[in-house]
């Protein structure tokens, strides 16, 4: 219970910005941590019940993805007149035309990286939990910056299937 008040929201809005799909994403958020219950009453441990949840949930998008053909844009739009996708939020609107130009750019990235942006913009994930959780899912993944090693030490060992999280400030930025 205490994993599910500490993280419920942040998995459902995981959820959420993946499907844009709120029902869906309450039962994939629920779906979640029922899995991850089962897991553990067969006596399996995890290290960090949050990045699993995160595994988790990002697994149960994965499959349904692949079980569901995508419907385009208009298609839905032709199916319910007056449809017209909103950010239903108090933000203004610069916001949301950022918001939207946001998503429309991450749209192009590979699905790993905009996972990645999710978690950490979405979500405010520290880069630690990140990296954690690529981890998890079984990906050679290196921290570092201010929060793990100095990358330095180890950018000649990374290859191009690694996954690199790493925090910079930016006066270090800066000097780059």
């Amino acid at each position: 219970t205490d994993a599910y008040t500490a993280y419920a929201d942040a998995i459902f809005r995981y959820c959420y910005y993946r499907i844009l799909d709120r029902e869906k994403a309450k039962d994939y958020m629920q779906e979640a941590y029922m899995r991850t219950w089962m897991y553990l009453s067969e006596g399996k441990e995890v290290e960090n019940i949050r990045a699993f949840l995160y595994r988790v949930a990002n697994n149960l998008i994965i499959d349904e993805s692949r079980k569901k053909k995508e419907e385009s844009l208009e298609v839905l739009m032709d199916k319910s007149p007056g449809f017209e996708p909103s950010y239903s939020g108090h933000k203004t609107m610069e916001k949301k035309v950022l918001y939207n130009e946001v998503l429309e750019d991450m749209d192009e990235l590979p699905p790993d990286y905009k996972d990645i942006l999710m978690l950490r913009y979405v979500n405010d994930l520290d880069p630690k939990e990140i990296a954690e959780i690529l981890q998890t899912a079984g990906k050679k993944t290196w921290l570092g910056g201010n929060i793990g090693t100095d990358p330095f030490e180890f950018i000649n060992e990374i290859k191009s299937s690694d996954f690199v999280v790493l925090e910079l400030s930016s006066f270090q930025l800066q000097d780059l």
